[in-house]
């Protein structure tokens, strides 16, 4: 794509000079450009790196009904262009979530979005109205982590699970509801439909395939091995997540948020080029933790210096 023109000093002078705005039907974004739950904590973690008020938004570490303290032994093992994680759902819970986390991101006027799981329908359903009644905007449900004993990963895997699911959500929770779908399914498009119809407002894809990382050493004769069985992410799932937006948008009619190997602005294009209507940034947080915000400079330039009149209208372009 060659080198931008370095038009824009900072984020917040990009923001003011190019309309990068989202207009999703009960939720608006600056930008497109959001963190994927899981890499950005609960947005205090990125202060040092970036403003996150510039971002479009981020979504929270998962959170469940009670405190989790996530697996034990080895979580993270580095791949070939990723990672494998089995972090197991970690999180403060959703009182501790309520009552500490809540008022710094309304103080700091920061665009969330909350990232809720459970083992049960009965978990979600609880949350879900407990964000109804704290007047949280977005939610995303996590029917898909695959680091988890239970609950997630089972309700993302069978449709008519997911419908019940959903629907059920749905019943007490008028805000913008977000499904997060797995790609570790035989045909997600029918994931998707079951969500459109049980009341989802956007699907958001993909998380983590699982994926097996192998250490061996060898000691003389001896063999000394470990294995880590989790989530994999990282710019190596980036073909098959852009395959699973291309279904999941020709299956519904809903609004996509794609994620999945993004680290450079031509792989945010391409997830819009295929049916994304706003991507997420996960594992690139980790070793460029700025990157969100260089990613918003970046399209802006793009977008100012190749003449579109706005992200909509780069986006109206790059679907024909």
């Amino acid at each position: 794509m060659g080198r931008l023109g370095e038009k824009f000093e900072n984020c917040a002078e990009a923001l003011k000079t190019v309309d990068l705005s989202v207009e999703f039907k009960k939720f608006r974004m600056k930008n497109p450009v959001m963190t994927a739950s899981g890499t950005c904590g609960y947005s205090d973690e990125f202060d040092a790196f970036l403003d996150v008020k510039n971002l479009g938004a981020i979504v929270t570490k998962g959170i469940t009904l009670e405190v989790r303290p996530g697996n034990e032994g080895r979580r993270i093992f580095e791949t070939e262009a990723g990672m494998i994680n089995r972090i197991g759902l970690e999180n403060v819970g959703i009182d501790a979530f309520v009552s500490e986390k809540l008022p710094k991101l309304k103080e700091k006027e920061i665009n969330f979005v909350l990232n809720i799981a459970g083992k049960t329908i009965e978990d979600y359903v609880k949350l879900a109205e407990i964000c109804e009644n704290k007047g949280i905007e977005a939610i995303e449900t996590n029917v898909s982590c695959p680091n988890v004993k239970s609950g997630c990963l089972e309700f993302g895997t069978d449709k008519n699970c997911l419908y019940d699911l959903i629907s059920g959500i749905r019943e007490k929770y008028k805000g913008f509801l977000i499904v997060k779908l797995t790609p570790n399914v035989t045909n997600i498009e029918e994931l998707a439909l079951a969500a459109q119809n049980a009341g989802a407002d956007c699907i958001s894809a993909i998380n983590t395939l699982k994926g097996l990382g192998v250490e061996l050493n060898f000691n003389g004769t001896n063999v000394f091995k470990s294995l880590v069985q989790g989530g994999l992410s990282g710019k190596c799932v980036k073909p098959v997540a852009l395959s699973m937006v291309k279904r999941i948008k020709e299956a519904v009619s809903l609004p996509i948020i794609g994620l999945g190997g993004i680290s450079k602005l031509q792989d945010l294009l391409e997830f819009v080029a295929v049916g994304a209507d706003a991507v997420q940034i996960g594992t690139e947080n980790f070793t460029t933790p700025d990157i969100a915000e260089k990613l918003i400079i970046e399209l802006a330039e793009f977008i100012a210096t190749q003449g579109f009149k706005s992200f909509n209208h780069l986006k109206e372009e790059l679907r024909r």
